[in-house]
């Protein structure tokens, strides 16, 4: 392939040694048909001059990137499932593929798939995603991006042309390997399984390898592994605050399912709320609400405490409690921050900010109870935004009736005196509109029906570019 001038592979995962991965083969799939391609993506590693012959080479039958892994590696895990243990996970489908430095930037980024075949780790399953899920993961993504929220991205959406078999959809269903675009796949049981055996020294390099990796400020820390972890106490507590202002129910938040650079990835039942709900829950099979809606900051903080568990076996104990200790304060600055940037507003000062955030929590659960779903999550953001740059255009709207009413009083009244932040993103066509882009449930299954019924793609690119609109008005 012609190698772009921003193409620069950097492979490092492969070099802490065979403990950590195991090389495999990807699946020989009876078809490669694309169907998803970003190349927004692309353009950040320098892969965006590929054709789409190219593409389907390297993202279908993942043949290896010029100078980078000579193949696709399986990473090795363990993590707590709904909070028990299990030492029997890893890569089961899908492998880190290739890693490169980010355009504009020194940032290494991982290029990892889903659905990709069986590897050592796939223990009776068959390594393979349904059309259906990537679709779902490329929405998510898409969507948690143009809200402000630190994910993934996804890459590219291939069908391959397997029947599937599943529990839990209509069967046979179409089958695709998805391809996603991350800053890292080292996940909190990436650690977990080195501890786990007792290996010392494994979870030594490893917090080596992560600080200069992701972290080379860290370099010279008096004690490594406290200072490592008071990192990623950080970017959990942005992520989730970031969750939270965006009304996203991630549904599996187990310990291999959050890394230690702080992004959302691997979207299974995922769901956005319908309207403020503590109690709402993305995975069916959530029966006591372990990770609803309200309980995500106290999921992530319970993930860090296993993630401490394990850094004991190579750092001082008292420092890691006061790293983890750090969360709660962390979590509530940045639950501030996101809710004041969802609602396109300059921070005052904290006393008013805060009061500003618990009216506006307070008026969207109210609200919610005498509206029902004509208050909605994230139309209440969208009709905000600028805040009192937009109370005419919020008054106005098709919900300026429930505003003007007595339960959003006091959150109109602690409005005053904010400014709004970059004022010129209200000049978007996006803010002219009635109604927002939202991804509730309803509307993920109703673009997934003509693909199911007719391989009709319309609905679904259309949604692509009306998301993509949302993120450049958002981010202006």
């Amino acid at each position: 392939m012609p190698v772009s001038p921003a193409y620069r592979p950097d492979p490092e995962y492969m070099k802490l040694g065979p403990e950590f991965a195991d090389p495999v083969a990807p699946a020989d799939f009876p078809a490669t048909i694309l169907r998803v391609r970003n190349d927004r993506a692309a353009a950040s590693v320098g892969l965006d001059t590929l054709t789409d012959a190219e593409w389907l080479e390297h993202f279908g039958r993942f043949k290896p990137l010029p100078d980078n892994q000579p193949g696709p590696l399986a990473m090795r895990y363990h993590g707590h499932q709904f909070r028990s243990y299990n030492p029997d996970l890893g890569d089961g489908r899908g492998f880190l593929f290739a890693q490169l430095r980010e355009a504009g930037s020194d940032r290494l980024l991982d290029l990892a798939t889903k659905g990709s075949g069986q590897t050592p780790w796939s223990r009776t399953a068959d390594g393979r995603l349904t059309l259906k899920g990537g679709v779902r993961e490329v929405l998510a993504a898409g969507m948690l991006e143009a809200l402000g929220v630190p994910t993934s991205r996804a890459f590219s959406l291939v069908e391959t042309g397997e029947d599937l078999q599943r529990n839990d959809e209509p069967s046979p269903t179409r089958s695709a390997v998805l391809t996603r675009l991350s800053h890292s796949h080292i996940r909190f049981g990436t650690f977990q399984r080195h501890a786990f055996f007792d290996r010392a020294d494994l979870v030594g390099r490893l917090v080596e390898h992560v600080s200069e990796i992701y972290f080379p400020h860290l370099a010279g820390s008096a004690d490594l592994p406290a200072a490592l972890l008071g990192e990623v106490v950080a970017r959990t507590a942005r992520l989730t605050a970031r969750w939270m202002a965006a009304g996203f129910v991630h549904g599996v938040l187990n310990t291999d399912n959050m890394v230690v650079t702080g992004e959302s990835f691997d979207y299974g039942p995922w769901r956005f709320l319908p309207r403020n709900d503590p109690n709402f829950t993305a995975a069916y099979f959530d029966h006591s609400g372990l990770y609803s809606f309200g309980r995500q900051p106290e999921a992530a903080f319970w993930n860090l405490q296993q993630l401490a568990g394990c850094l004991t076996l190579v750092g001082e104990s008292d420092s890691l409690v006061a790293a983890l200790n750090g969360f709660s304060d962390a979590y509530r600055n940045e639950l501030r921050t996101a809710m004041l940037a969802r609602l396109g507003l300059k921070p005052r000062d904290e006393e008013a900010d805060v009061a500003l955030v618990n009216a506006a929590f307070r008026a969207l659960a109210e609200g919610a109870k005498e509206a029902g779903d004509r208050l909605r999550w994230e139309p209440f953001f969208f009709d905000w935004f600028g805040g009192p740059m937009s109370e005419g255009r919020a008054l106005g709207g098709p919900r300026g009736d429930l505003y003007a009413g007595e339960t959003f009083a006091a959150f109109r009244t602690q409005l005053e005196g904010f400014e709004a932040e970059r004022p010129e993103r209200l000049g978007h066509p996006y803010f002219s509109r009635a109604e927002p882009e939202e991804m509730l449930i309803e509307e993920v299954e109703s673009l997934w029906a003509p693909i199911a019924q007719a391989d009709d793609w319309t609905a679904l690119r259309a949604k692509l570019d009306a998301i993509e609109t949302a993120r450049q008005a958002y981010a202006l």
